[in-house]
């Protein structure tokens, strides 16, 4: 007799940041966990379809809000979403601006998070400071430098993409520096990248354009979901490298498909701080037979 997942009849917030797809699920009062399949399961309806799905559990941690785990939607585990975690914080401060219900911090595996509400839908998120030597990234060779690694795809005399710089946000990322993001065939080129031997935990890889010292024009694709509309690690692993490289200032706005995230890579203790918008699109719970067949 095949046992009811857990999960059947659990309510969900289906949202977006700046069109990056978001399911949020609330577990914090269940011992229940999603299963690689049941988050397959969840991605594959019309209504759920998901980049990220963002399930909170409560922390055993003493003072912090809360635990999160984050799925893409290939089953795989993420960690870190920037985009999902301002999704998160509008679930659970309420959808009313309420200056005593402003902030929170959450556990995930790239470490602790604050986040800050600044209006009814626009939250700023501390993302904590980037990791840079090459075996945080991590990296499967030895780089001193990672402003710029040695990986190119194309021809050798005459590489499409070539000498990226490389950025950990608690995830990895590989920022490609061109004149034009959409002039690429990132769909072809992203799933290569992503599982390139060089990235032992795969990677995140982007295309990014400077068009000023304060303003980069990005398209991402994203480790076990592909490309999205938006990604906010990437646009914070996107200004750091920049930065670095000396291409912009410390501060930045950082234009997706899907529209602008604001990033600050602050001085004081080197944390990045991404702000930007949420959407909530639909509130319903999971059917049972979304989960037929999953494990």
């Amino acid at each position: 007799m095949t046992v009811p997942s857990p999960l059947v009849h659990s309510r969900y917030w289906k949202m977006n940041g700046l069109g990056n797809a978001i399911v949020v699920l609330d577990l914090r009062e269940s011992r229940a966990a999603v299963t690689a399949d049941e988050a397959r399961a969840i991605a594959r309806q019309p209504a759920t379809a998901f980049d990220q799905l963002m399930v909170i559990h409560a922390s055993t941690i003493p003072g912090i809000d809360a635990r999160i785990r984050i799925y893409n939607n290939d089953g795989s585990e993420a960690q870190a979403c920037g985009n999902g975690t301002r999704c998160v914080a509008w679930v659970m401060l309420g959808p009313d601006h309420d200056p005593a219900r402003a902030r929170l911090t959450l556990e995930s595996r790239a470490g602790l998070l604050h986040v800050t509400r600044a209006d009814d839908l626009t939250f700023t998120v501390d993302m904590g400071a980037p990791r840079l030597k090459w075996d945080e990234i991590p990296l499967a060779e030895e780089f001193r430098d990672t402003r710029m690694i040695e990986l190119q795809i194309g021809p050798i005399d005459a590489p499409v993409l070539h000498s990226p710089s490389a950025v950990s946000m608690g995830n990895p990322h590989a920022i490609f520096w061109v004149d034009d993001p959409y002039a690429y065939d990132l769909e072809r080129f992203g799933p290569l990248l992503e599982n390139h031997p060089l990235f032992p935990e795969r990677a995140n890889i982007e295309l990014a354009a400077v068009k000023a010292r304060d303003h980069i024009v990005l398209r991402v694709w994203e480790r076990g979901a592909g490309i999205t509309l938006a990604c906010g690690s990437g646009a914070c692993a996107t200004l750091v490298a920049a930065a670095r490289k000396k291409l912009t200032d410390r501060k930045a706005r950082v234009t997706l498909p899907g529209g602008d995230l604001f990033i600050d890579w602050r001085e004081s203790d080197d944390h990045v701080l991404m702000t930007g918008p949420v959407e909530l699109e639909h509130v319903g719970s999971f059917a049972p037979e979304i989960f037929a067949g999953a494990a």
